[in-house]
């Protein structure tokens, strides 16, 4: 079982069965999905998600956590990491807030805490994230808590029937900290 991790502001929560009408909220959102990778047109679809999640945990590839606000209790958005691999001692992050949270620091914050878990915890060395052109607030905010842009890798996915391009970051465990 992975942790609860917290920060000043937030506690970063397991994602629950009964969750699944904050996930669908946010992941059929028309400001969160345009750069995200899934999206869902109904509560009965977002079960995909949902499952997605409790095999991340039971197949130890990954955690998704809730981003909690301590004060009022709210969900804001969700944090996760994903496709760990124990050989390459690598993983992927992805994150994703409601529209009234945006610009908040929320993220940044959260953040923080879940790099250090992975570079502390799990001994990753590499964490990524890929970004879709055209997401300048995600690039800014990786650079900003010390990801490093890689590279584009020019229209690797079809999305809504167009190819997309996505933006390279990665983190290592010997980069300077902050």
């Amino acid at each position: 079982m992975e942790p609860q991790l917290t920060t000043e502001r937030f506690e970063l929560q397991p994602i629950i069965a009964a969750d699944q009408q904050f996930i669908y909220e946010g992941l059929s959102h028309p400001q969160v999905i345009p750069f995200y990778g899934v999206r869902y047109s109904s509560f009965e679809e977002t079960k995909s998600q949902m499952d997605w999640y409790e095999k991340l945990s039971k197949e130890r590839t990954g955690m998704a956590w809730k981003i909690v606000d301590k004060e009022n209790s709210e969900r804001t958005g969700v944090i996760s990491y994903y496709n760990h691999s124990t050989v390459h001692n690598k993983a992927e992050v992805g994150y994703w807030l409601l529209p009234q949270y945006w610009k908040k620091g929320i993220v940044s914050e959260v953040f923080q805490v879940v790099i250090n878990y992975l570079l502390q915890e799990k001994k990753v060395h590499r964490v990524e994230a890929f970004v879709e052109e055209g997401n300048s607030d995600s690039n800014r905010l990786l650079e900003r808590v010390g990801f490093v842009y890689e590279g584009t890798m020019r229209d690797c996915e079809i999305k809504e029937g167009q190819y997309i391009s996505l933006r390279i970051y990665g983190l290592l465990s010997t980069d300077k900290k902050n």
